[in-house]
């Protein structure tokens, strides 16, 4: 079956007609499995310690200088104290979990099922490789269990992740956090974009919303932006 033919089935069967002891059972089985994987989830998370979440693509080779940058942050990380968590997936997710098995830190993985590109990186330590069936699951696990972003070049689901922490941040939803972009050419036509449009053209956001993120370019800033943060509030970490 292609792709198209695909979508056209899933289509079709979103549309069709459903009896309600089929709603009712579909449903309230999605439930009890949702409700497993945040069970299961707060119990194996609860007891990390102070973490660095590391975002990126997972198309990333590792050949890419982003790659070696990823890994590099991920190791100095450990050497702050901070273990690491990714999407557990290959790509710049590889590099973060293979820099704090590097840095001897610890290193999870929140994995997902996907139809392409995702599968897990062997770089994860074995109690803390996690799989997930629905994506707002797994996102509630990175913003309950992180003590900051570091967010590398990365597609639709880097953005997602990346906008998810801002948005919640920006809401008061959750306490401030510190967030950090890394590769100020990638980066820089977004925020520019941000700035000029949908903070001066529209007004959309307000001008110290641009404040709740730090761009940067080498592992040492980024790294610093995190330690400094927490210095502030005489906090480090500690397992």
């Amino acid at each position: 079956m292609t792709n198209e033919e695909e979508s056209e089935k899933r289509i079709r069967s979103a549309f069709g007609e459903k009896d309600w002891n089929e709603i009712k059972g579909n449903d309230s089985w999605m439930i009890f499995k949702v409700m497993s994987e945040f069970v299961d989830g707060f119990e194996k998370l609860a007891r990390i310690g102070p973490c660095v979440s590391i975002f990126g693509s997972a198309r990333t080779k590792p050949e890419n200088k982003y790659y070696t940058l990823a890994e590099e942050i991920a190791f100095q990380l450990t050497k702050s104290g901070f273990g690491v968590i990714t999407g557990g997936g290959p790509g710049i997710m590889e590099a973060a979990n293979k820099g704090a098995t590097r840095g001897a830190g610890k290193s999870v993985g929140l994995n997902i099922e996907l139809p392409f590109e995702q599968k897990g990186n062997p770089f994860i330590d074995n109690d803390k490789n996690m799989q997930f069936d629905y994506f707002f699951v797994r996102k509630v696990m990175f913003m309950k269990y992180s003590q900051g972003f570091i967010v590398l070049p990365g597609g639709f689901g880097t953005l997602d992740e990346l906008f998810e922490a801002i948005t919640l941040i920006q809401t008061k939803k959750v306490g401030r956090f510190p967030i950090v972009l890394v590769g100020k050419k990638y980066w820089g036509g977004l925020l520019k974009w941000i700035e000029e449009v949908m903070l001066t053209e529209e007004n959309n956001i307000h001008a110290e919303d641009l404040n709740l993120f730090r761009l940067v370019d080498t592992p040492e800033e980024a790294v610093q932006h995190i330690n400094n943060f927490y210095a502030k509030y005489r906090l480090k970490p500690n397992f």
